[in-house]
């Protein structure tokens, strides 16, 4: 390749030995890793899904009961529950007065991760009056805003 021609697709090579070709077995005798393609005879490691990176199958305790089925199965995971992100009442006093708090002013404000409902709890005091929208507040939260002056918008 001259100087002055530019790298693309067309004459791109790997670096003299650091690619090796893939080791190709049970292609028959001549190959050297014909037949039983280097596994042996029989056996647990002549197996698929044995002994291969990282040794057995994952979680195969050597017969015994494996953990998973040891420990006890007890509940309900509901698939429908909404995971908050949580905001202390004493941090929106940070914010400036009289705003208009919603979750992505308080996502550019580093309170809350983007793209999670939030919820504001009553923990901490707040002194100036802001507006919530479309943020949830708990009841304690509620009247701890409107007796400083804000309001809840849902």
């Amino acid at each position: 390749m001259t100087t002055d021609e530019k790298i693309g697709l067309h004459n791109l090579v790997p670096a003299p030995g650091s690619h090796r070709d893939r080791k190709r077995i049970g292609r028959g005798p001549g190959s050297g890793k014909g037949k039983t393609s280097g596994k042996g005879h029989k056996g647990i490691k002549a197996r698929a899904g044995h002994h291969g990176h990282g040794g057995n199958k994952p979680h195969f305790e050597g017969g015994q009961m494996p953990l998973t089925r040891r420990i006890p199965k007890r509940g309900f995971t509901n698939p429908a529950r909404v995971e908050y992100e949580v905001v202390r009442l004493d941090a929106l006093s940070r914010l400036p007065a009289g705003s208009e708090v919603t979750a992505v002013m308080l996502a550019e404000a580093g309170l809350v991760r983007a793209g999670k409902p939030v919820k504001v709890l009553a923990n901490g005091a707040i002194t100036q009056a802001i507006t919530l929208k479309g943020v949830k507040a708990s009841a304690g939260a509620r009247e701890k805003i409107a007796a400083a002056g804000g309001r809840v918008e849902d």
